[in-house]
């Protein structure tokens, strides 16, 4: 099974923007209720019996089970029957919610990663939708549940074979994007080291450096916006906290780190379609970069 993930850039209307924004916002309280009834039960179960509070104490019942997937998402099909909110939005795409609040409790155990947080409405940026119709792309549009057609710019076609099996709709500062999953049943055969090898090393000073001695000098992307985005942020200490302005001014400052970010990632592309011409079989050592992000020198 060979699965691609393909980024489109959606152009939707404003009655579109209105049925996403509301549904972010629905996932956002789904994602924060569960997290909150996932937390109180713990807490309920480490307090010792006499350490608790003489005022008041949430206490929930020696017999109520831990709020894990199944119990909430039973919860979830049951206030669906009284709240309008809830209604509102696509049931799959709740329930995936749920999913990735259980994901992250997993992560948090077996990879000893941080404790999911709660949401605002600026952490809360993408919604899945799991099932997708086969049909459901036709020219320049998509068709979305609960939403209709969309357009988006078609920047390349969609390989003869493959299917469409799930669609996240994301939003960032420049604007909505769908990040399509797309899967063709079939065998990948076992890759055969040949040809001309090339060796790959990576560095501080430099960005790295390859077995045929060239050397690739590492850009400064965020240093060269880096006197703009002081002076955006020097603008935003003195934006009153909820005002438009400083939402406007947020995103500004979104915007640029966008900017930085995209131009990174075409860099990035553009650096390994080169060394993909220069060598048949690439070698590169195995590292962590994530220790490298938390560094002194991680700019």
């Amino acid at each position: 099974m060979l699965t691609l993930t393909y980024e489109y850039k959606l152009i939707p209307n404003k009655p579109q923007i209105s049925v996403i924004e509301q549904t972010l916002k629905v996932c956002r309280s789904v994602w924060n209720y569960a997290l909150r009834e996932r937390k109180d039960w713990l807490k309920s179960r480490k307090s010792p019996v006499n350490a608790c509070s003489l005022e008041q104490e949430y206490i929930i019942p020696c017999d109520v089970p831990y709020p894990n997937y199944h119990n909430q998402a039973k919860a979830l099909t049951k206030a669906k029957k009284t709240n309008e909110r809830l209604k509102s939005v696509n049931a799959q795409v709740l329930q995936q919610v749920l999913r990735t609040l259980d994901r992250a409790f997993a992560d948090m155990q077996s990879k000893k990663l941080g404790f999911p947080r709660f949401k605002n409405k600026y952490r809360m940026r993408s919604y899945v939708y799991p099932q997708m119709l086969k049909d459901c792309v036709k020219g320049n549009q998509i068709k979305l549940p609960q939403i209709g057609w969309v357009k988006f710019r078609k920047s390349r076609d969609i390989p003869d074979g493959f299917e469409i099996k799930q669609a996240r709709i994301v939003r960032r500062a420049s604007g909505y994007f769908a990040m399509l999953s797309i899967q063709l049943n079939v065998n990948i055969p076992e890759v055969k080291f040949k040809g001309h090898p090339l060796g790959i090393d990576l560095g501080l000073d430099k960005f790295l450096a390859t077995s045929d001695g060239e050397l690739v000098d590492r850009p400064r992307f965020l240093d060269q916006l880096q006197s703009k985005r002081k002076l955006l942020q020097r603008r935003l200490r003195n934006k009153k906290k909820g005002s438009n302005n400083r939402d406007k001014l947020n995103q500004k400052i979104a915007r640029l780190h966008q900017k930085i970010s995209d131009t990174r990632k075409d860099w990035h592309f553009k650096l390994a379609h080169h060394l993909c011409d220069q060598g048949k079989s690439i070698f590169i050592e195995d590292i962590d970069f994530r220790s490298w992000g938390r560094g002194m020198l991680s700019k």
